[in-house]
């Protein structure tokens, strides 16, 4: 299992974050195999099942489910490969189907008010910083990490950074992708106010581009809480989190130009299965429109 883990971590390259739950994943699995008197190396479909099913009535949701089975699945795949075992028993085993929620988005008038928003906290320095990441993350639609991993200046090593006079964002996405998507205009403003006042808080060695009080890389968690407490302020009636603002700049785009291909590459997405989410957003947009202005639309 630890040189399974070392094999995705290097020719995979997959995320720190999904690295971790793959090896949560397969302690369980260790966990319930020993549990049953059962040895890793010999296990039945049935025995998957068994375990699924276990898991499943100890309050696992079918999207947990569906990870912990993609990574036994994984695992055993790779050790079949290796000659260590000559069966995969997770192979042909799925969990129960999970119903796909809607991603949460602002409308345009909540996520305008929350990007025109400036919180006063004492240090107006803070304040230009979280209105320049709440700009970008509504007008470029990145995620959390690939805001996180920006650095204020282009270099070789650096996973992202904003070319300001190109008004383009260059980030690292799922996979060790990169793209580029263009930046907005009040946000290239927002980002200029703060790059203007960036270095009196930066320290001198470090490349990030949003830094905290101590000079040191702003974390997910650090901007997850700012961004939560930005939108209190501004009055919002919803918790506001880093990927509300992705499913918001997504959900207006393709309301305002329809174009479903275009919106898959400004994501990031490799399936535009995964983008027609939002064309069931952009449908309960058009009910509650047909609701509130046809005649017809109440019905007794």
């Amino acid at each position: 299992m630890a040189r399974y883990l070392e094999h995705v971590q290097v020719s995979r390259r997959l995320a720190p974050r999904t690295l971790v739950l793959y090896q949560t994943a397969l302690q369980r699995l260790l966990g319930l195999t020993q549990q049953h008197g059962l040895e890793i190396a010999n296990l039945k479909p049935a025995h998957v099942r068994r375990f699924s099913a276990l898991l499943h009535g100890q309050g696992l949701g079918p999207r947990s489910l569906a990870l912990e089975l993609s990574a036994w699945r994984s695992f055993y795949r790779w050790w079949g490969q290796e000659g260590g075992v000559s069966l995969n028993p997770v192979e042909g085993v799925r969990g129960p189907k999970a119903a796909k929620p809607l991603p949460k988005a602002l409308s345009v008038d909540q996520a305008v008010a929350l990007a025109s928003h400036e919180r006063e906290d004492g240090d107006e320095r803070l304040a230009l910083r979280d209105h320049a990441i709440v700009e970008l993350l509504y007008s470029s639609g990145l995620r959390i990490s690939e805001l996180v991993g920006l650095d204020a200046h282009a270099s070789p090593g650096a996973k992202g950074w904003v070319d300001v006079p190109d008004a383009t964002a260059h980030v690292l996405g799922k996979g060790s992708k990169r793209r580029s998507v263009p930046v907005g205009g009040p946000a290239l403003k927002a980002l200029q106010a703060w790059l203007a006042v960036r270095d009196t808080l930066a320290g001198a060695q470090e490349p990030a581009l949003f830094v905290g009080r101590r000079g040191q890389r702003l974390s997910d968690a650090a901007i997850r809480l700012r961004l939560k407490a930005l939108a209190l302020d501004a009055g919002l009636p919803t918790s506001v989190h880093p990927h509300m603002l992705r499913h918001s700049f997504a959900s207006h785009v393709l309301q305002s130009s329809g174009d479903l291909r275009a919106v898959q590459e400004l994501l990031g997405h490799a399936n535009i299965s995964t983008t027609q989410v939002y064309t069931r957003l952009d449908f309960q947009h058009l009910a509650k429109v047909y609701d509130a202005a046809h005649p017809r639309a109440k019905r007794k």
